[in-house]
């Protein structure tokens, strides 16, 4: 199964990524989470990220298809086994980086009453991807987003996202970047 064939219909999403095949219906959302003010603590904080990731894995099966983080927000695609899992594998990642970065922020009343840290705004973004187009669409999106914000000049010298392994899998070539595909 190659990229071009991953659609079996608008709801139906059978992916094939990785070593993993998804036999049952799978749904790709495409995902935004940003900190609070948009302070940037996630790239100084890679390390915990990541075993926010690794920790949410454990407790629910998911795959990442797409994934750029950026400073102060990160953009993914998913692809849940089981479609109500994504707002939950959204809070375990959150959760896990929450209480484990070593760092602390004023905080309002409201947030203090609702037990938050002041790390990451309340809400996130999240988009159903539902056809090939949008999966082209917002895959480039993820990877020309560090050259959108000028944090570098090509989408290959960012190391904070998974542009290398489309390059390894020959979806880009290591130079790609294009202003009219985003």
């Amino acid at each position: 199964m190659n990229d071009s064939e991953i659609f079996k219909n608008k709801r139906n999403v059978y992916v094939k990524l990785h070593k993993n095949i998804h036999t049952e219906t799978s749904i790709l959302h495409f995902i935004t989470i940003n900190t609070e003010k948009r302070r940037p603590i996630l790239i100084d904080n890679i390390t915990i990220l990541r075993q926010a990731f690794t920790n949410s894995k454990q407790y629910f099966d998911y795959s990442i298809d797409a994934i750029c983080v950026l400073p102060d927000h990160l953009h993914m695609i998913i692809y849940p086994k089981h479609e109500k899992d994504y707002p939950n594998i959204i809070k375990s990642i959150k959760t896990y980086f929450s209480k484990n970065i070593n760092q602390t922020f004023n905080i309002s009343q409201s947030q203090t009453k609702k037990k938050e840290l002041g790390i990451w705004q309340r809400r996130y973004y999240e988009h159903t991807i539902i056809n090939e187009k949008e999966l082209e669409k917002y895959r480039n999106y993820i990877h020309y987003n560090p050259v959108k914000h000028h944090l570098t000049s090509n989408a290959n010298e960012w190391g904070y996202s998974s542009f290398s392994k489309f390059v390894s899998r020959g979806y880009y070539d290591i130079d790609w970047y294009d202003l009219d595909l985003v």
